[in-house]
């Protein structure tokens, strides 16, 4: 089992800048891979990143590319989201997630991770 546990979200001007954080605890750091994955009201959850256990590969979902980038420390069992050139519709809760011990490719399915966060809120507004 390992809990995970968002920081970082708030509300930013259109344009602006955002990291998220996520403190992984329990199972190995580096034995599985890790996503962020959001939902804004009356939406769907959409994929946002993924990464291996290692950082050696990462993943996104097209229409965030060269905005959003992944990015992990496993001596800190951390991942992180580094957001850029926020737009209004990027606001949504944003969550992260692992996937089972042992499953270290990177996913874009959500029924691939075993293990959610809470979500931390991220509105983009002026």
């Amino acid at each position: 089992q390992v809990h995970l546990e968002e920081s970082g979200g708030g509300l930013v001007q259109p344009g602006g800048s955002l990291r998220l954080s996520c403190a992984a605890s329990g199972r190995l750091f580096d034995g599985y891979a890790l996503g962020w994955f959001r939902q804004a009201p009356e939406k769907e959850r959409e994929f946002v990143a993924a990464i291996s256990w290692d950082g050696g590969s990462t993943y996104y979902r097209d229409s965030l590319k060269g905005r959003f980038s992944i990015s992990r420390d496993n001596a800190k069992n951390t991942v992180y989201l580094q957001m850029n050139s926020l737009k209004p519709e990027d606001t949504a809760v944003y969550y992260c997630a692992a996937r089972p011990f042992g499953y270290k490719l990177v996913s874009e399915t959500p029924a691939d991770f075993a293990s959610w966060g809470q979500g931390t809120q991220v509105t983009v507004s002026s």
